[in-house]
Protein backbone atom coordinates (compact mmCIF):
# COMPACT_ATOMS: atom_id res chain seq x y z
CA UNK A 1 0.00 0.00 0.00
CA UNK A 2 1.34 3.49 -0.83
CA UNK A 3 0.38 6.82 0.67
CA UNK A 4 -0.12 10.16 -1.08
CA UNK A 5 3.64 10.71 -1.32
CA UNK A 6 4.19 7.38 -3.01
CA UNK A 7 5.95 5.87 0.00
CA UNK A 8 5.19 2.41 1.26
CA UNK A 9 2.87 2.87 4.21
CA UNK A 10 2.32 -0.78 4.92
CA UNK A 11 1.91 -1.60 8.55
CA UNK A 12 4.14 -4.30 9.96
CA UNK A 13 2.86 -5.78 13.17
CA UNK A 14 0.41 -2.89 13.44
CA UNK A 15 3.19 -0.29 13.00
CA UNK A 16 3.29 2.11 10.06
CA UNK A 17 6.99 1.75 9.18
CA UNK A 18 7.27 4.96 7.16
CA UNK A 19 5.67 7.03 9.90
CA UNK A 20 7.96 5.48 12.52
CA UNK A 21 11.04 6.06 10.34
CA UNK A 22 9.99 9.69 9.80
CA UNK A 23 9.60 10.29 13.53
CA UNK A 24 12.96 8.72 14.32
CA UNK A 25 14.76 10.67 11.59
CA UNK A 26 13.22 13.96 12.76
CA UNK A 27 14.35 13.33 16.34
CA UNK A 28 17.85 12.43 15.09
CA UNK A 29 18.07 15.69 13.08
CA UNK A 30 16.94 17.72 16.08
CA UNK A 31 19.49 16.00 18.32
CA UNK A 32 22.22 16.94 15.83
CA UNK A 33 20.97 20.54 15.80
CA UNK A 34 20.94 20.58 19.60
CA UNK A 35 24.52 19.29 19.64
CA UNK A 36 25.57 22.06 17.25
CA UNK A 37 23.75 24.70 19.31
CA UNK A 38 25.39 23.44 22.51
CA UNK A 39 28.76 23.89 20.82
CA UNK A 40 27.80 27.41 19.78
CA UNK A 41 26.76 28.28 23.34
CA UNK A 42 30.03 26.88 24.69
CA UNK A 43 31.92 29.07 22.21
CA UNK A 44 30.02 32.16 23.38
CA UNK A 45 30.86 31.39 27.01
CA UNK A 46 34.52 30.99 26.03
CA UNK A 47 34.34 34.37 24.30
CA UNK A 48 32.80 35.92 27.43
CA UNK A 49 35.54 34.42 29.61
CA UNK A 50 38.22 35.73 27.24
CA UNK A 51 36.63 39.18 27.52
CA UNK A 52 37.00 39.01 31.32
CA UNK A 53 33.42 38.15 32.24
CA UNK A 54 32.58 35.62 34.95
CA UNK A 55 30.76 32.79 33.15
CA UNK A 56 29.13 31.47 36.34
CA UNK A 57 27.54 34.85 36.95
CA UNK A 58 26.38 35.09 33.33
CA UNK A 59 24.71 31.68 33.64
CA UNK A 60 23.07 32.80 36.88
CA UNK A 61 21.73 35.94 35.19
CA UNK A 62 20.34 33.82 32.33
CA UNK A 63 18.52 31.60 34.86
CA UNK A 64 17.12 34.67 36.63
CA UNK A 65 15.91 36.22 33.37
CA UNK A 66 13.85 33.08 32.68
CA UNK A 67 11.95 33.50 35.97
CA UNK A 68 8.95 35.64 36.75
CA UNK A 69 9.91 39.01 38.32
CA UNK A 70 7.83 38.26 41.44
CA UNK A 71 9.69 34.99 41.96
CA UNK A 72 13.04 36.71 41.58
CA UNK A 73 12.04 39.40 44.08
CA UNK A 74 10.90 36.76 46.59
CA UNK A 75 14.19 34.84 46.25
CA UNK A 76 16.26 38.01 46.65
CA UNK A 77 14.27 38.99 49.74
CA UNK A 78 14.78 35.56 51.30
CA UNK A 79 18.46 35.63 50.43
CA UNK A 80 18.79 38.98 52.18
CA UNK A 81 16.89 37.71 55.24
CA UNK A 82 19.05 34.58 55.45
CA UNK A 83 22.27 36.59 55.06
CA UNK A 84 21.25 38.96 57.85
CA UNK A 85 20.31 35.98 60.04
CA UNK A 86 23.82 34.61 59.54
CA UNK A 87 25.47 37.99 60.10
CA UNK A 88 26.69 38.26 56.55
Amino acid sequence: MTDMTGHNSAATGGIAADRLRSIIERVERLEEERKALSGDIKDIFSEAKSAGFDVKVIKQIIRIRKQKPADVEEQETLLDVYRRALGM
